[in-house]
């Protein structure tokens, strides 16, 4: 160690542009980390869902829930599997270890339900498998409202939908309210029954068009072609001229006994904004990425669209999550400001204001540091990031005080700065890494917290891991390199005091005044008395736990 803080010393101007890099490069990552309120866990829940109409709960336990379980069960790494069967459905949950892989988990899952598939009843939807994934919430409602036709608002809600999907960092819109469409074809009883048909007939009808036969290829001999049959409904007038009875030269078609138009499924809810229908876009972002300026990136999408829509469709911005995220932020950038105002206060009125800058210097170094470490981690800065950058505050600056309180000693007993600075980190190097080292070992234990409070609270020790060992290398390297060029003696420290305290034996500590003087006089009483002082500090520790145990509940 010796050896490492003389080469910084000598070779200050590497040290420094170290250090301006680490600081410009910290400034960098801090302003394009993804930024979110909430740490990006991994929900250890698979479940997959079964739906069939009409089904009874007894009914869907025996044809689905059941021979989904069996499947189910095979799949490795589950911790616990739990099924329910309702009315017209069912579904199986699956919970996982915590730390899973979810790639590998949702195969395996899909592989299962793919076996199971044909023990299905054959009427049954197809089974969906589902993640449990915080970061796919919606982070921004965007609600279509106003005086105009469904269909017009369902249009433009999707035409919306393509454009903010083509936002790099959006996952997903989803449309609550977009009713699928259907073509709806209402039989007049009374024709159908003049032309002699009944109403069999006519589904039959209905049920064999609509279909794309594949024949196969046509070999020619110089090339091969698809051939198929077309028989896809395209247009409103494809159904009215579908012939439904052919008796002759005469043909009666739908157009003869029914009349056809487009409509929307039977609605399952209503949604109403100042009394006018409203269609909602719930807007997903992708993981990892920075949530207020995905947010941003869809405002300025839908202003955009805006201007090119009917001036009777109304824009509503709802559960924005970007607003609570940069209070919050902003609240708890705050309060690390404060902390570091109150500390660096502490520290000017303690040692002086030149010697206090240079440990000022560890605080913004061993931020930044500890931000570019996790901005290469590939995490973000969020609540629990932020409550251990304020934890780390009061401690990351004790190395730093150490050696430039030592060196001022030093240089009042007549010392040049850069032999005060040197002889300082060399010998107070080996207590500042203990004491480091004891404070990260208290925190290395939570980096193996299991289950997702330990995936959620693991920001906490990675944090104070990477933010306290900058604080070491600023203790221990940068700032002894720069107080050897630019440290001067006049911090708080006395002259005189020092030279007292450093003589040794031989010391007159009688004539250290101040608060030191005061502190030597407890001490020396303390110690002409050390069993009464040990016996007062037992009875206060038993004292105190006796207290608490009858008067503290």
């Amino acid at each position: 160690m010796t050896a490492l803080i003389d080469a910084a010393i000598h070779r200050a101007r590497t040290v420094i542009a170290i250090l301006l890099l680490l600081l410009v490069s910290g400034a960098i990552a801090y302003v394009g980390i993804p930024k979110e309120s909430d740490p990006d866990v991994n929900i250890p829940i698979i479940y997959v869902s079964m739906h069939l109409d009409g089904i009874s709960p007894e009914d869907a336990e025996r044809l689905m829930v059941r021979p989904m379980e069996e499947e189910l069960r095979s799949i490795e790494g589950v911790k616990e599997m739990r099924s329910a069967s309702y009315e017209s459905g069912g579904n199986v949950l699956l919970e996982f270890d915590a730390g899973f892989d979810v790639d590998t988990a949702l195969e395996d899952v899909r592989e299962a339900v793919d076996r199971a598939k044909p023990e299905l009843p054959e009427e049954a939807d197809e089974p969906t498998v589902n993640e449990v994934n915080l970061s796919l919430f919606p982070v921004l409602v965007v609600t279509l409202s106003g005086d105009v036709p469904e269909r017009t608002l369902i249009r433009l809600a999707r035409d919306l939908r393509d454009e903010i999907e083509s936002v790099p960092t959006v996952l997903e819109v989803n449309i609550a309210g977009d009713r699928e469409e259907v073509v709806e074809i209402v039989v007049d009883p009374l024709l159908v029954e003049s032309y002699g048909l009944n109403g069999d007939e006519i589904a039959q009808v209905v049920s064999r068009s609509n279909r794309l036969v594949a024949a196969g290829t046509l070999d020619t001999g110089s090339g091969r072609f698809a051939i198929k049959v077309p028989g896809l409904f395209e247009r409103l007038e494809d159904i009215l001229s579908l012939p439904v009875k052919v008796q002759g030269d005469a043909v009666v078609e739908f157009r003869d006994i029914a009349t056809v138009r487009r409509t929307f499924k039977d609605p399952e809810g209503f949604a109403r904004v100042d009394g006018y229908p409203a269609v909602a876009l719930e807007v997903s972002k992708r993981t990892g990425e920075n949530i207020i300026d995905t947010i941003e990136a869809v405002r300025a999408v839908v202003e955009e669209e805006r201007g090119l829509w009917p001036e009777s469709v109304q824009v509503t911005f709802s559960q924005d999550r970007s607003e609570d995220i940069r209070t919050m932020l902003q609240d708890l950038q705050n309060n690390v400001i404060s902390a570091v105002l109150l500390v660096m206060i502490v520290v000017v009125g303690a040692l002086g204001l030149r010697t206090a800058g240079l440990v000022g210097i560890a605080i913004p170094g061993s931020f930044l540091t500890g931000i570019l470490v996790l901005s290469m981690l590939g995490l973000t800065v969020n609540i629990v990031v932020l409550f251990a950058l304020i934890l780390a505050v009061g401690m990351l600056v004790d190395g730093a005080i150490v050696v430039t309180e030592y060196a001022d000693r030093k240089m009042a007993e007549g010392l040049d700065r850069k032999v005060a600075y040197g002889l300082a980190a060399k010998r107070m190097a080996w207590p500042i890494i203990a004491s480091t080292a004891t404070t990260l070992a208290a925190f290395m234990p939570l980096l193996f917290w299991p289950g997702v409070v330990g995936e959620f609270m693991k920001y906490l020790p990675i944090t104070l891991l990477a933010t306290l060992s900058a604080s070491l290398a600023m203790a221990l390297i940068f700032v002894p390199t720069l107080g050897a060029y630019f440290g001067k003696h006049g911090g708080a420290a006395d002259g005189e005091q020092m030279r007292a305290l450093a003589g040794g034996d031989k010391a007159d500590l009688g004539k250290v005044r101040g608060f030191t003087g005061g502190y030597l006089k407890v001490l020396a009483l303390a110690l002409r008395h050390p069993a009464k002082i040990l016996l007062l500090a037992a009875f206060a520790m038993v004292g105190t736990w006796y207290y608490f145990g009858t008067h503290g509940k």
